[in-house]
């Protein structure tokens, strides 16, 4: 009965990690950051990924808004390595996020698989990534073929898990619950989010983590889909 397929983009489709990597090596030896006292790249990728990822989760609840998530991530991260708050690159944020977007690492069998999908289904993106650096990253990365509306939790006004931008996106799609499906790797926001709602959800679990009771169906690689669809 599946005719609309819902994807999260950002560590689903689009490597959110990969690329931020590559963005932040760059910046890493741009601003000289040795100098400054962040003397292991390695150690400044692991605590800002970590921080990154924390602060995302109080954004996806609504804990925090998206000016704080910016103005915290980075000064959080340069803070607890020992940076002199004087010194903190305040335009680095910025340039993170004007570059990062720009990064075209997506997940393995990503665009075979979504070519597969899309001949015989209408393929939507779900996102709570920030509008404009969302639309880059599809566009660089050549996703934009594939589907059919994007929908970006800045223009909803609720993030996911809140049940209004399920709807909104099934209202968009002219879509119904029976015949559509969300696949995320949040397992938060787009699994129960979707669930919450009464839609069905496929967990993308590439690290294949151990996953909560509540979680019946997960895939480790996207061409998984291939077999179900």
């Amino acid at each position: 009965m599946i005719k609309h397929i819902f994807f999260d983009l950002d560590h689903t489709l689009w490597d959110f990690d990969k690329n931020a990597q590559e963005t932040l090596l760059e910046l890493y030896v741009k601003y000289k950051l040795d100098s400054l006292g962040v003397k292991s790249s390695l150690e400044f990728i692991e605590r800002y990924t970590e921080n990154n990822h924390l602060l995302w989760a109080q954004y996806h609840r609504g804990e925090i808004t998206k000016n704080k998530l910016r103005e915290q991530r980075f000064r959080k991260t340069f803070l607890e390595l020992g940076m002199d708050p004087d010194y903190i690159p305040h335009e680095f944020e910025d340039e993170y996020v004007r570059l990062s977007p720009t990064k075209t690492n997506l997940f393995e069998n990503t665009l075979s698989t979504l070519t597969y999908l899309s001949k015989s289904y209408h393929l939507h993106i779900i996102s709570n990534g920030f509008k404009e650096p969302t639309l880059t990253k599809m566009q660089v990365s050549d996703l934009n073929p594939y589907f059919k509306n994007i929908i970006i939790s800045e223009d909803v006004g609720v993030n996911k898990p809140h049940p209004d931008i399920f709807k909104y996106a099934l209202d968009k799609a002219e879509a119904t619950l029976p015949e559509s499906i969300m696949i995320g790797d949040s397992i938060e926001a787009d699994i129960r989010g979707a669930q919450s709602f009464g839609l069905k959800a496929i967990y993308f679990n590439p690290q294949m983590i151990p996953v909560p009771h509540d979680v019946n169906w997960q895939i480790h690689n996207l061409n998984e889909l291939l077999n179900h669809f």
